[in-house]
């Protein structure tokens, strides 16, 4: 019976269109940021390293090198301060969780591109 009333109100608070990205991907993470009164768009780039969780608790790690430093942050994907998720380009990869690109360093960071016909995909 709880499971059930769980299930229901973790219904409500998933996102009708799902955000469509891949481990490998990079991509551009669209974030509300409140400023105030004010709100803005806050973009930040990177590489989709890991994706955990499922239901309305998934989240998806970042991770982008600042000044020589690596940086990462993780971003529940339901969450609605998340406006929208860019796939700037999509990378090979043969793991889920990519955790190996923390010791790297320079290029060889980089991921092999894959390439993708866009208009089979629409």
């Amino acid at each position: 019976m709880s499971q059930e009333i769980l299930k229901h109100v973790e219904q409500s608070s998933l996102k009708e269109e799902p955000l469509q990205f891949e481990i490998g991907d990079t991509v551009d993470v669209h974030t509300k940021i409140l400023e105030g009164e004010k709100e803005r768009i806050q973009v930040f780039t990177g590489v989709v390293i890991a994706r955990s969780g499922s239901g309305a608790s998934e989240m998806f790690t970042v991770r982008r090198i600042v000044a020589g430093q690596g940086v990462e942050r993780k971003f529940p994907i339901h969450s609605p301060r998340i406006a929208k998720v860019e796939v700037k380009r999509s990378g090979v990869v043969r793991r889920a969780k990519l955790y190996y690109l923390r010791e790297r360093s320079g290029k060889a960071v980089r991921l092999k591109e894959r390439r993708v016909d866009r208009s089979k995909a629409k």
